[in-house]
């Protein structure tokens, strides 16, 4: 297959996503770069951010299209270099656990030849970026909950504890004790003082493998979409959470719901909060909408979530 492009390709490879399965994709992309005749280069991340360097250097050195490939957290770290180059083509593919970026692009793990024939044909569209204290987020945010149990099952350098069966004890048991925070919500310059369980801020739709909280989020559209969940007993954290992984939450008497561009959430003391699964700690969260940040590849043919279907 010739390739005539005037295109430049990084790869970048986190060889211990998914439990080496980046490293199966990434003898597949080394057959495509040989089959497409492309001007490419592979390179591996070796820790946590070393990504996010890579990226900056592709960029530098003229590459058009930089490719995250394995799970959220590369694509994270990536892309958030990607970002400041508004002349560079952001692609994911997909060889995480979770890989809920790569849903929101219409790419499942896996390709098939026509997947990669998709992929190479390069539709792209300008993606909204969030961001939180200066950090960005391209999927989702959040804080209460879900953001305490990440806190208790990761070590300080962002690895997963790997104690057998930690990960739903400390689901189980915020789910049994976790305390709603009180904070200030300042809204559309409308400060309000609340309780809240659980606050999801989403460009994409789901997180966390495959929790629609955020479910009628669009990529493009502008919009911040936000979720939050006031105090609820244990019942109802149960009917909630029951509900989420279909989006069918948002009829429940304690599901608030809406859009803005920015919101800004104060708390007493310090919390854990993540952004596409990175966490952080903080007890002002500043969050705000950077429509058409990025320009990322997408698969006009399947379920995403983009505006349009046509590519730009």
């Amino acid at each position: 297959m010739q390739n005539n492009s005037p295109n430049k390709w990084a790869f970048i490879i986190n060889p211990v996503a998914g439990s080496g399965h980046a490293l199966i994709t990434e003898k597949e992309i080394e057959k495509q770069i040989d089959l497409r005749k492309l001007d490419a280069e592979i390179v591996r991340s070796l820790e946590k951010g070393h990504a996010s360097k890579l990226a900056s250097e592709m960029a530098h050195k003229g590459f058009t299209h930089i490719v995250a490939v394995g799970g959220d957290g590369t694509m994270n770290e990536v892309a958030r270099s990607v970002a400041n180059y508004p002349e560079c083509v952001f692609g994911v593919i997909p060889s995480g656990t979770g890989n809920d970026f790569a849903k929101m692009l219409g790419f499942e793990p896996d390709f098939s030849p026509e997947t990669w024939d998709k992929f190479f044909t390069t539709h792209v569209k300008k993606m909204d970026v969030g961001s939180c204290n200066e950090n960005y987020f391209f999927n989702g945010m959040g804080l209460g909950f879900d953001a305490q149990v990440a806190a208790e099952n990761f070590l300080p350098n962002g690895e997963l504890k790997k104690v057998r069966g930690n990960y739903l004890w400390h689901i189980l048991k915020n789910l049994l004790f976790y305390k709603a925070q009180k904070m200030k919500l300042t809204l559309n310059g409308k400060p309000e003082e609340k309780l809240s369980f659980l606050n999801a801020v989403g460009i994409g739709r789901r997180y966390a493998g495959g929790y629609y909280l955020t479910p009628k989020a669009m990529a493009d559209d502008g919009l911040l979409d936000v979720c939050m969940v006031d105090p609820v007993n244990i019942p109802q954290r149960l009917n909630i959470l029951t509900k989420v992984p279909k989006g069918e939450h948002l009829s429940h008497k304690k599901v608030n719901y809406f859009q803005t561009t920015h919101l800004k959430i104060e708390l007493d003391q310090k919390a854990a909060y993540h952004l596409d699964g990175e966490l952080f700690f903080a007890n002002t969260f500043d969050i705000r909408i950077h429509p058409g940040k990025i320009t990322t590849i997408f698969n006009p043919g399947t379920e995403h979530y983009f505006s349009e279907i046509k590519g730009s």
